[in-house]
């Protein structure tokens, strides 16, 4: 049976996947704030936002409050990543060429989304995607990851992406980023170096994972299979056309641009309030 959530009439595409290093992860929280308002106001359809950055780190707002993030925000743009401050919870996570972020962006004007749907409903979609795979994929906390959550999605004890979920204006994303290739453990391995400049031994109220790099692995690895980005968003269209829905492609259009502008510029705040060197 189809996660209710899951089985849309029309599903609106926007693939964002190749675009340049220029692409911001700034504008990715903008332009999913922008759909969730006018998915909610019944200004769209649902989406499908699919999007790709090159080497950046995303911080969750606890980060801003490490006692020496200065540090750590130094040591990730020493090793050539770009640091956005994300505009919810969560922690720190890694955005590279190998890693596909998927948004579904779901109305909630008629019936409310419960927080359990919306994971169970991307983990579901997963699963189909990867389906003709002899593997498990878990839902479970992997304690030593990075950005742990009840929905660390695994093979094996091995985390390979992470839920997330934002609700504005009647209109919900769950996000999930995916490590498609490349080395699971040498990003978790970036991430507990960034923790450890970031800290440096102090006591802290917040308890920061304590990063475990041999937890984390990608798909590729996992599965024993040269995966591409490209081949993981085949998989995605064709699982989506698999539930009856009509598909096509879009981009934002006239009249959410000057919404965008608007919850850019609050990205953009956010990002300078910190007073961090990030770029």
């Amino acid at each position: 049976m189809v996660h209710e959530l899951l089985r849309q009439p029309r599903w609106r595409i926007i693939d964002q996947s190749h675009f340049s290093s220029m692409f911001d992860a700034k504008q990715s929280f903008a332009i999913d704030d922008t759909l969730c308002t006018c998915v909610g106001q019944g200004g769209s359809d649902a989406v499908v936002r699919i999007w790709v950055h090159h080497d950046t780190i995303v911080l969750g707002i606890q980060d801003t409050k490490l006692p020496y993030l200065q540090d750590g925000v130094s040591f990730l743009k020493e090793q050539g990543y770009r640091v956005i401050i994300r505009n919810s919870g969560g922690l720190a996570v890694v955005l590279d060429n190998g890693v596909l972020n998927i948004s579904l962006i779901l109305p909630e004007s008629k019936k409310a989304i419960d927080i359990t749907q919306g994971y169970e409903a991307m983990w579901e979609l997963i699963k189909r995607m990867f389906s003709v795979y002899p593997v498990t994929i878990e839902a479970k906390e992997i304690v030593g990851s990075y950005c742990p959550g009840s929905y660390d999605l695994s093979i094996e004890g091995k985390k390979f992406a992470g839920i997330s979920q934002r609700r504005v204006r009647g209109g919900v994303a769950v996000q999930i980023y995916i490590c498609v290739n490349g080395s699971g453990s040498e990003r978790a391995k970036l991430i507990q170096q960034f923790y450890e400049r970031s800290l440096q031994g102090a006591e802290t109220k917040f308890v920061y994972p304590r990063i475990v790099p041999a937890t984390m692995a990608s798909l590729s690895e996992l599965l024993h299979e040269p995966l591409t980005i490209s081949d993981t968003m085949l998989r995605l269209l064709q699982t989506l056309r698999s539930f009856g829905a009509e598909l096509y492609s879009s981009s934002l259009t006239e009249k959410e641009w000057p919404l965008y502008e608007q919850y850019w510029q609050r990205m953009v705040e956010r990002n300078e309030k910190a007073s961090l060197p990030l770029s």
